[in-house]
């Protein structure tokens, strides 16, 4: 498949998770099979104006073949002056979000609230378009901003018109937030609207949810989030291919490429997040997770770790 002129090896994707899409879940993710991946969302406006969190965000590594980020904002003056800058000079392709349900960004006028501006969103993506030169602009959206609304369809169509070169649809309202189930046949209308590739997104969690999103969407392809956390293997698991994998291994893995871009005590506070997700469903988790969470140091991480594969083993016996 082509996103625009960058070749990708499938059709299975890593969409920006905001507080987990790190260096270490990308990288994860790409080993096992993942065609894309993104960086969390980043702020136009916080790139523009400098802002040391976005620098932050915005580390990368060799391990990620293709690089993606992800940007946000409603003023498609500073969306251009977000994609010229110096340090997105890396990325190989640029997404615009227009789906983020967060008070504080729709209050703002961004993410989600575009679909209630369509002809803004309209300007935000062709302004990305002209300056990311031959470099892809991709676009993730919701299917609409308020219960019953469906102008997914009608956006993407702007989004294409103005040189969007795919489209993820997470099958949510933005007021559902991430509850309820998604509206698959929603998202259908949304790929029928398009030429460009479309992406399905939610509650996609094994080959069984993979196989009925895209039978009945028609989509090109699926955007795994949530369902990647603490389970960055789950795209081999989709793609039909059996791992054997050691969950505290994978966390120390994980923690050391974090490591390796971040100060220790920033990435001890950031693997915190991650290890409630890999423990998931292992007996006698809990006590390991509360560890985990009091973790001071590195060696805190890796000693919680180890348990967890202790745990993990002799749940096997």
């Amino acid at each position: 498949m082509k996103i625009g002129g960058v070749e990708i090896s499938g059709n299975l994707i890593m969409p920006a998770i905001a507080g987990y899409s790190d260096v270490g879940q990308r990288a994860l993710a790409y080993r096992y099979g993942a065609a894309l991946t993104f960086t969390e969302m980043i702020s136009a406006k916080g790139l523009v104006y400098g802002s040391n969190h976005t620098e932050d965000l915005l580390m990368t590594t060799d391990a990620e073949p293709i690089k993606c980020v992800q940007i946000f904002g409603s003023e498609p003056e500073f969306i251009e002056k977000a994609v010229l800058h110096p340090t997105l000079k890396k990325f190989d392709i640029i997404d615009i979000n227009c789906g983020c349900p967060v008070h504080k960004i729709v209050g703002n006028g961004e993410g989600s609230a575009l679909l209630k501006d369509i002809p803004r969103l309209k300007e935000v993506v062709a302004a990305a378009v002209g300056a990311a030169g031959s470099r892809p602009v991709t676009v993730k959206m919701r299917l609409g901003f308020s219960e019953g609304d469906l102008t997914s369809p009608e956006a993407a169509k702007a989004a294409e018109e103005a040189g969007a070169a795919a489209i993820t649809v997470h099958g949510r309202r933005r007021e559902d937030f991430y509850s309820g189930t998604v509206d698959l046949n929603g998202i259908r209308e949304t790929k029928n609207a398009v030429s460009v590739p479309v992406f399905a997104n939610g509650d996609i969690t094994d080959r069984e949810s993979l196989d009925r999103t895209l039978a009945v969407t028609g989509c090109d392809g699926a955007a795994i989030a949530r369902g990647a956390l603490g389970r960055p293997y789950i795209f081999s698991e989709l793609a039909g291919r059996q791992v054997s994998v050691d969950p505290g291994e994978l966390i120390k893995e994980h923690f050391s490429m974090i490591l390796k871009v971040y100060p220790e005590r920033v990435a001890t506070d950031m693997m915190k997040k991650h290890f409630v997700y890999y423990a998931k469903g292992i007996r006698g988790g809990k006590a390991i997770k509360l560890a985990a969470f009091s973790a001071k140091c590195a060696r805190d991480i890796i000693d919680a770790a180890e348990e967890l594969s202790k745990q993990f083993f002799s749940e096997l016996r």
